[in-house]
C-alpha cells in the first residue's frame, strides 16, 4: 500500500503524459496490486454477500485515464485508484462497494452513485410507498457513526410527482444513494487495514440489498 500511495503522490506532481510514459512500467506494477488488493476484497465480500459472484477484480476497477471531452480539467490522469465490487462489475447499474485510494482522501463508499433517470424514479416510489425498510438502515446507529449520507447534489425542492408535505421529503431529494466513510493514510498503512474496510462494507450491505431489490423490480 506504501508503494501506491507514493506512486500517486508523485504522479500528482507529474500529471502530464512524458513523464506517465516514462514511468509506465511502475504504474503497471501498482495497477496490479490494486488488481490483488480489490480481488481480495472480492473474495472478502463474498463471505457475508452472497450476491456478490466472484469476477475478474479488471471488470471492477476504474481506469486512470481521465475523460477530458467535458472537462475544464484537463489534466490526462486520475490521482487514485478506484475499484466499484457490484453483481455485474462496475458498469451494471447496481448497488455495490466501492474502494478509493487517493493519498489524504481515501475513502470507501457503496449504495448508487447517480443513479440513471429509471432507477432512481424506482427507489423515490419505493420510499414513498414506505420509506420505513429504508430508515431502519440508515438508523443504525452504527451506520450513523461510520459514514456520512449521500454526499453530492440534492434536489432544493420536493422532486416532481411527490407531494411536498411528505414527511420524509428530504430522503426524495437525494440523486445519490451513496454512504461514504473517509480513510486517513495512516488506517490505509495499518495492519488492519482490511478488517478496516471490510467492517465497513459489511455495513453497507443491508442498503445494497435494499437498493438491488428496488432495481430489480424495474429491470
Amino acid at each position: 500500500m506504501k508503494e501506491i500511495l507514493r506512486f500517486l503522490e508523485t504522479l500528482q506532481s507529474n500529471n502530464n503524459k512524458a513523464w506517465f510514459d516514462a514511468n509506465r512500467e511502475n504504474y503497471q506494477e501498482m495497477r496490479q496490486k490494486f488488481l490483488q488488493i480489490t480481488e481480495l476484497l472480492i473474495h472478502e465480500i463474498r463471505s457475508f454477500d452472497q450476491q456478490i459472484p466472484y469476477q475478474d477484480p479488471r471488470k471492477c476497477v476504474f481506469r486512470i485515464f481521465r475523460d477530458l471531452r467535458f472537462s475544464k480539467d484537463k489534466l490526462p490522469y486520475k490521482n487514485n485508484f478506484g475499484a466499484f465490487i457490484a453483481r455485474d462489475g462496475r458498469k451494471g447499474g447496481n448497488s455495490g462497494y466501492y474502494f478509493h485510494i487517493q493519498p489524504g482522501a481515501s475513502f470507501i463508499a457503496g449504495g448508487l452513485f447517480m443513479p440513471d433517470a429509471p432507477r432512481l424514479k424506482a427507489i423515490r416510489n419505493d420510499i414513498y410507498q414506505n420509506p420505513y425498510d429504508l430508515l431502519e438502515i440508515l438508523e443504525d446507529e452504527a451506520f450513523i457513526r461510520m459514514f456520512t449520507l449521500f454526499d453530492g447534489d440534492k434536489l432544493k425542492i420536493a422532486p416532481k410527482g411527490f407531494p411536498k408535505d411528505f414527511e420524509h421529503i428530504d430522503l426524495l431529494r437525494y440523486k445519490s444513494f451513496s454512504p461514504m466513510m473517509n480513510l486517513s493514510d495512516e488506517e490505509l498503512l495499518s495492519p488492519d487495514m482490511l478488517n478496516i474496510v471490510v467492517s465497513g462494507f459489511r455495513k453497507i450491505t443491508p442498503l445494497n440489498h435494499y437498493l438491488n431489490h428496488v432495481i430489480d423490480h424495474i429491470l
